[in-house]
């Protein structure tokens, strides 16, 4: 082989890897969950996604031990001043360089069939699953007094970074 072919055989070879060098770094921040009264039997949980990596990433599923069924949600505006809730099987794009909200009203994680009553100051395990970032387990507070509009606080932060 000469030093041309392997040049070029080298650079095909160095330029092909490069995809399985990008690096997705998730960052989850202000995570908290709620329930409305303290016998309902299902709950949500709210937080920032951050993906600071060079690629997309994508949460998939998600896990908890509080509940029964645990669920990616949305609500989907049906007309006449009307919501529906819809479980979302395909999960959420979190976007390389940007941020998901899981919040109040849009996208959020459901908890049915509670196995407990969730009190102020309770902490829940919850794991996030990720295509790339692979799973991200959280304890998130129970913040039974936030009004819907609150900013990040910093509350059940966890990094992961896949590289």
């Amino acid at each position: 082989m000469s030093v041309k072919t392997f040049t070029l055989a080298a650079a095909a070879a160095v330029a092909f890897a490069l995809p399985a060098f990008a690096e997705t770094t998730i960052a989850v921040k202000d995570a908290y969950a709620r329930v409305a009264t303290k016998i309902s039997k299902s709950g949500a949980s709210f937080m920032v996604i951050e993906n600071t990596g060079s690629e997309d990433d994508r949460l998939v599923s998600v896990s908890s031990d509080v509940a029964k069924r645990t669920e990616l949600h949305t609500h989907k505006d049906i007309g006449d001043g009307k919501m529906k809730m819809l479980h979302v099987k395909e999960g959420f794009v979190i976007p390389a360089g940007g941020k998901h909200m899981l919040q109040r009203g849009g996208d959020h994680v459901m908890f049915m069939g509670l196995t407990h009553g969730l009190e102020h100051g309770d902490v829940v395990n919850v794991t996030l699953t990720f295509e790339k970032a692979g799973d991200i387990t959280l304890e998130v507070p129970v913040d039974l007094e936030r009004k819907p509009a609150a900013g990040a606080q910093g509350h059940g932060e966890m990094k992961k970074t896949d590289g």
